[in-house]
């Protein structure tokens, strides 16, 4: 297909969603971007599988990055894309294809009056988000051309709803493992229950209150919390382990090692119950091993750049606030660049049959990008 990254913006995230593009199955619509951007004719191009990566050369201070992840989850006889007034829905209208859309129109009319940024600009259209880190295209773009990530400001075009979201938070997520001793359920006094003893876990996490951390004038609001329990081989057996899921994101003045050992110590508090070193437990100590984590990104709102876009939505009508969630902020935050979320559509809708955006949301945030762009 031929797109035309001229047009208005909400039509063009239509043409997208119309082009499916499931993790792994991007490559159509990496065609289509890349030759609709090549056609610009101002940038110099990369393609990495199916990740398309265009910059300018403009000789200016500075550089903000623009990306969006080109990949949607499964469809669910939501493309293609249906329109009811101001509603655009269809499977990426909100993560992120209206987000896309925003950034492929900018990227071919920044020039339409005759004027040029105010700072060079580098688009990052790239694969495979919504999977695992492996596969990201950035994660190969960061090992295979670094050079191509850096900026002084980067802009992920996620959904947030005509806000800025600044940072995000770190994720973590752990096996709490509780042993027992299986024994016949006619004679429970001969064995020990996994699952009673897990009462213990599940009480301190219950009774935890989460801090809420203000960075930058962004409250991050922390949480730790059972997401599954798996225990138990039979009804008339008591079970000889139980592990419990634990899920803790964390606000982003914490490194990884660091929410580990707070929750850690939540679960297995020192001389309490359960506590690997009591004597009643020392044969078999209550263990957490660490599953899945990545780290969360400082919100960088002090940094120049970062501020002027600041002023920019404000000057809009919009707020700053807290990412909650992960996104790949966190790894441009790892590379020394602030980075903020900023895109179209209620981030809540995400990934869910019922997807939409509002057309009209898509226009205005188009509108406030070029605006700091050009200042």
């Amino acid at each position: 297909m031929t797109l035309d990254l001229t047009r208005d913006p909400a039509d063009l995230t239509a043409d997208l969603v119309d082009v499916p593009s499931v993790s792994g199955t991007e490559g159509p619509l990496a065609d289509a971007v890349e030759a609709a951007v090549r056609a610009v004719g101002r940038f110099e191009m990369l393609r990495t599988g199916n990740t398309v990566l265009a910059r300018t050369h403009l000789g200016r201070r500075s550089r903000v990055l623009l990306a969006g992840h080109l990949d949607t989850v499964p469809i669910a006889d939501n493309v293609p894309s249906t329109r009811d007034g101001d509603r655009l829905a269809g499977c990426g209208t909100t993560d992120m294809k209206s987000g896309d859309a925003m950034l492929l129109h900018l990227a071919a009319t920044v020039w339409a009056d005759g004027r040029e940024p105010s700072h060079d600009l580098t688009f990052v259209f790239y694969d495979c988000e919504e999977v695992e880190f492996a596969r990201n295209g950035l994660t190969r773009v960061q090992a295979e051309h670094a050079d191509w990530l850096a900026a002084d400001l980067a802009v992920l075009a996620e959904p947030t709803g005509g806000q800025v979201e600044a940072g995000c938070q770190g994720t973590v997520s752990v096996a709490v493992t509780v042993p027992g001793r299986r024994a016949h359920a006619a004679r429970a006094w001969m064995g020990r229950n996994a699952i009673h003893r897990a009462a213990v876990v599940l009480d301190r996490l219950a009774a935890h209150r989460p801090r809420s951390v203000d960075i930058d004038g962004c409250v991050y609001r922390e949480g730790l919390n059972a997401t599954a329990i798996t225990a138990g081989v039979a009804s008339n057996v008591l079970p000889d382990d139980c592990v419990i899921r634990v899920n803790h994101r964390f606000a982003p003045d914490r490194s990884v090692e660091q929410a580990v050992t707070a929750l850690t110590e939540v679960l297995l508090p020192a001389g309490q119950p359960g506590d690997p070193s009591d004597e009643d437990d020392a044969e078999a100590p209550i263990t957490v091993t660490v599953l899945d984590s990545a780290a969360g990104a400082l919100p960088g709102l002090t940094a120049p750049a970062a501020a002027r876009f600041v002023a920019a939505v404000r000057a809009a009508g919009g707020q700053v606030q807290a990412k909650y969630g992960w996104t790949d902020v966190s790894r441009f935050a790892a590379l020394g660049i602030p980075a903020v979320n900023y895109g179209p559509g209620d981030p809540s809708l995400a990934h869910t049959r019922d997807e939409w955006v509002s057309r009209e949301q898509i226009r205005t945030m188009t509108e406030v990008l070029r605006s700091f762009l050009m200042g």
